[in-house]
């Protein structure tokens, strides 16, 4: 039954990252001038809800091996519905924050439990290959929400902006359609608690692999936050470029993601392919930092483009080959629970990641590129050695698969 089940993630998917990306167009303007809150707060609390997330991430792997990781998408995903939904009766920080909290934590929860279905709900190549195709409906998705929202910001009024937030609210509880027959469709294995296994925070391979992963996720808000600076900022090129790369890098991810999975037939490839990837983001990093040097907006437009082009290709090698390693180095009596380690480690680098990228490439420029690079290049050989190592590959049984 594995396609039945990856069809329900699918369609749970096009709902839940629909709304994501009205929520990305929408939600400063939202906050700010619809709820009052000023953009100080705005950021603190985001913050604040950002770190409550990884907590909340680490601990729905738990919660998945307790209860089943159907059950808690469910009670994630009205969770955040409802959070969405009381934004729009927000108007004091206090309250703010608190619903941010509820907001965010519930879609990490939701992220862990996505992937601890997975993980029960498929084996082998299977799983890498169902998450590959899921990230695509996931970028799509986001970039058919930004279109809608578009609409709200065209109109820019109190009403609209609060229709976007409804409207993204009434997209995750239709996510709960799909997910409630995910029972009939992956039987046991794909929502029955679990018990035994080991304790993912004392298997320190997985954890080192956790943390170099990290490190690497750092690249995404590489791109979302440092490169919109750096080419508004420091190069020139025009102000609409940024647009146009960050289209180009969710063409060449949505085209690419699946095919890359045939890189990663194991272990060994997954080390390859995370190092191969992590070469590509500091070729992208050399090449966001010459389109700072003077040469005129032209030039410096065709290296924003090379630069880009090899960081999609990094980001989507390196994510291929994470995902292979967290599964495969999971305990299957504990798969919640080391997902959970997994995601809590991927928002722990998102977290970290704009102080980091502002402080290093943005503030001091191409040796702050080079430095960024080589931390990547790092993580990358890292973990290359640690798949080479022949203490790393384990005998263990496979998941269940759904039946």
């Amino acid at each position: 039954m594995r396609v039945p089940v990856k069809r329900v993630l699918t369609w749970a998917t096009v709902a839940t990252s629909t709304a994501k990306g009205v929520m990305f167009s929408v939600s400063a303007l939202f906050f700010t001038t619809v709820a009052g809150i000023s953009p100080a707060t705005v950021g603190v609390g985001l913050t604040i809800a950002g770190g409550g997330g990884v907590v909340t991430a680490f601990a729905a792997g738990r919660l998945c091996d307790r209860f089943g990781p159907r059950r808690v998408l469910l009670l994630a995903a009205t969770a955040q519905g409802a959070a969405l939904a009381a934004y729009c009766l927000t108007r004091d920080a206090a309250t703010f924050v608190l619903v941010a909290c509820v907001a965010v934590g519930a879609e990490s929860v939701q992220r862990t439990a996505h992937v601890a279905l997975l993980a029960r709900a498929f084996t082998g190549p299977d799983r890498v290959g169902v998450r590959a195709w899921l990230r695509v409906v996931d970028n799509v998705s986001i970039a058919a929400g930004s279109g809608v929202a578009a609409v709200a910001l065209a109109v820019g009024s109190r009403p609209a902006y609060v229709t976007a937030v409804l409207f993204a609210a009434v997209l995750i509880l239709v996510a709960l359609v799909p997910l409630r027959a995910l029972p009939v469709l992956a039987g046991e294995g794909g929502d029955r608690p679990v018990g035994g296994g080991r304790a993912p925070l004392g298997d320190r391979r997985y954890l080192t692999a956790t943390a170099l992963h990290a490190v690497v996720s750092m690249q995404f808000l590489l791109l979302t936050v440092g490169m919109p600076l750096w080419v508004t900022g420091h190069t020139p090129a025009p102000d609409v470029t940024v647009a146009l790369l960050l289209l180009l890098n969710t063409a060449l991810v949505s085209s690419l993601q699946v095919w890359s999975t045939r890189l990663v037939t194991g272990v060994p490839s997954a080390g390859r392919a995370v190092l191969l990837g992590t070469v590509l983001l500091l070729l992208a990093c050399l090449g966001y930092a010459a389109a700072g040097y003077p040469g005129g907006a032209g030039f410096a437009m065709a290296l924003l483009v090379a630069a880009v082009v090899a960081h999609s290709l990094g980001e989507i090698v390196t994510e291929t080959g994470g995902w292979e390693l967290a599964f495969e180095w999971a305990d299957p009596a504990a798969s919640g629970a080391y997902q959970g380690v997994s995601q809590a480690g991927v928002a722990i680098g998102r977290a970290v990641a704009p102080v980091v990228v502002t402080s290093t490439a943005v503030a001091f420029g191409l040796p702050g590129w080079l430095l960024l690079g080589g931390v990547f290049v790092a993580a990358g050989a890292g973990t290359h050695a640690l798949t080479a190592a022949r203490w790393s590959p384990k005998s263990r049984p496979a998941p269940e698969a759904a039946r």
